[in-house]
């Protein structure tokens, strides 16, 4: 099975949630962490600890390993390697977005098989043109894996710009359709979109076919409910996104786990 299909799987089997693993200074320091490499490793290893098999998709934000260095990469590569032995899918929120044969090379580093930070997606940003991101969306289609590009996200800036119309149509909306076109003839496709659960005016994701990554639920502002008016007809293929409201329970992984299935949307 394609990305997709196996998320939906997941989806059906553990919930439809994705639970982000965000170690950034603030969290480490709240968890009686220190801000190095060591409380790093150990933020991550309860982490998976708490979510490996209990959540569909864990999504590692990598700017905060990235501030490490390649000490930062190496426990990021461990990371994913201990939540690729469990049933719970990943997607790296790397946010890579470039042409050519440098988004060949992103698409390698995080998509290929083998590759030390293998991920079973990535996100992209598409903002060169959503033609620029071929070379990843090949190589996710062809080994297995999936992409999310952004949409339509939740953050004032973001919104301002992607509401704008150019043509009678939304920049958001002219991203999923584009993206709808990649995932056209299958069943559930490998190309989904990211859509803010606390966007105003979201694009319509009926017809994308490919499974949506919806923050903004939680520590954001956005709800559960708020999940299902922006994924219409699509609420089968959301996948509302959590960080701080979950890893505030932390660092017990027992309690982490108990805060992210009650957040489970079925």
């Amino acid at each position: 099975m394609g990305f997709g299909a196996r998320l939906v799987d997941a989806g059906e089997r553990l919930g439809r949630l994705c639970v982000g693993i965000d170690p950034h200074a603030g969290l480490l320091r709240e968890w009686g962490l220190d801000d190095d490499v060591a409380g790093l490793a150990e933020f991550s290893r309860i982490c998976v600890d708490a979510f490996a098999g209990h959540v569909a998709l864990v999504k590692p934000q990598v700017a905060f390993f990235e501030r490490f260095g390649s000490a930062g990469y190496t426990v990021l590569e461990d990371t994913l390697a201990a939540l690729r032995a469990s049933d719970s899918l990943t997607v790296a929120d790397a946010k890579r977005g470039d042409i050519g044969s440098t988004m060949e090379g992103y698409a390698r580093a995080w998509l290929s098989a083998g590759s030390p930070l293998e991920a079973d997606a990535v996100t992209l940003t598409p903002y060169l043109g959503l033609g620029s991101l071929d070379p990843a969306i090949e190589l996710a289609r062809a080994g297995g894996k999936g992409v999310f590009v952004m949409a339509a996200n939740s953050n004032p800036e973001a919104e301002q710009f992607q509401s704008q119309e150019v043509g009678g149509v939304t920049i958001a909306q002219q991203m999923v359709d584009g993206c709808a076109a990649y995932n056209s003839g299958t069943k559930v496709g490998d190309v989904g979109v990211v859509v803010g659960a606390t966007v105003e005016t979201p694009p319509r994701l009926d017809a994308l076919g490919a499974p949506v990554l919806m923050p903004g639920v939680g520590a954001q502002g956005g709800t559960l409910e708020d999940a299902s008016r922006v994924a219409g007809s699509a609420a089968h293929l959301v996948f509302p996104s959590v960080s701080r409201s979950v890893l505030s329970a932390g660092p017990n992984p027992r309690e982490l786990r108990k805060r992210a299935l009650s957040l489970i949307h079925r």
